[in-house]
């Protein structure tokens, strides 16, 4: 899980600041940019290698993580963005030793019983993707309490990756629409790319358009693997208990500057083509080619 807390008053090396330095540093502090992604989702990565890196528990950089969250929804809120979706927990993080997992579920608690009415307080939605089943019951509970309190909210949708894995997500969906074939209720030949997005856990959450991985890495791990089909990457070396606003910013920044084509060709393009397009009197014959 990304989670967050507490800082150190250890020194930091120079190699600390070299694995914590953002790939999108500015010289200045940047600016919003007039283009906004509409869905912004976020793989927070690198709580425990910053606890590592200081002599800490790796716990320690959970609790790190959580303060980073909190900047990030207050930034992404203050900046309009519409969606934010975070990795908070994966399928895969079970695997980690029984008392990380312990202390990453009492993260989850204290966090939603102190975040989620602030959250209401500024109209924000917020929402959870993942799988319910296995879970706690107190903190299925919580889920289930924070989704109903906020379901009217209409300023950022805010989305937590809980409990969630991208392939068993779209295994669930394939396995919903198989039983509907199997039942009469559904004729396979009418499945296509909107039904099955539509039987996701994200069902209602528009695709990523941004993914902003922190920590270095460069993979999806299992995140959005549906949804980020056409999405721009940004991947950030900084830890994530030290992502920021700041951060946050430059991914937007850079963001805008790239060109979306979805497999087409960009504007500037399509005008040049089309300029070139009104000089050309005939086809070019088959000797000009051979010519060259």
């Amino acid at each position: 899980m990304t989670c967050a807390g507490q800082g150190s008053s250890l020194g930091v090396c120079k190699r600390d600041i070299d694995l914590t330095k953002s790939i999108l540093e500015t010289a200045s502090p940047a600016s919003v940019p007039q283009h906004l992604p509409k869905h912004v989702a976020i793989i927070m990565d690198g709580n425990g290698r910053w606890a590592r890196n200081r002599l800490l528990p790796r716990e320690a950089g959970h609790v790190r993580g959580i303060s980073s969250v909190r900047k990030v929804v207050r930034a992404a809120r203050e900046i309009g963005l519409q969606y934010l979706t975070l990795y908070t927990f994966s399928t895969e993080n079970w695997r980690r030793p029984e008392s990380e997992v312990r202390h990453l579920m009492g993260l989850f608690r204290r966090y939603c019983r102190a975040d989620v009415e602030k959250l209401h307080s500024h109209n924000v939605r917020v929402r959870f993707i993942g799988a319910r089943s296995g879970l706690a019951p107190d903190i299925a509970d919580i889920i289930e309490s924070a989704e109903v309190l906020t379901s009217r909210n209409t300023a950022l949708n805010l989305a937590f990756a809980f409990n969630y894995g991208s392939r068993e997500e779209l295994a669930e969906a394939a396995r919903l629409l198989a039983q509907k074939a199997r039942d009469g209720v559904l004729d396979p030949n009418t499945i296509n790319a909107s039904m099955l997005g539509g039987s996701l856990q994200s069902a209602g959450l528009p695709d990523a358009d941004l993914v902003i991985r922190a920590g270095g890495e460069r993979r999806l791990s299992n995140f959005l693997l549906w949804q980020a089909a056409y999405a721009e990457f940004v991947f950030v070396d900084k830890l994530w208990p030290d992502f920021d606003r700041e951060d946050l910013l430059a991914a937007l920044n850079e963001y805008a500057r790239r060109d979306r084509r979805f497999g087409g060709i960009s504007a500037n393009e399509r005008t040049r083509s089309s300029m070139s397009d009104e000089h050309v009197d005939a086809p070019i014959s088959a000797e000009a080619i051979d010519a060259e």
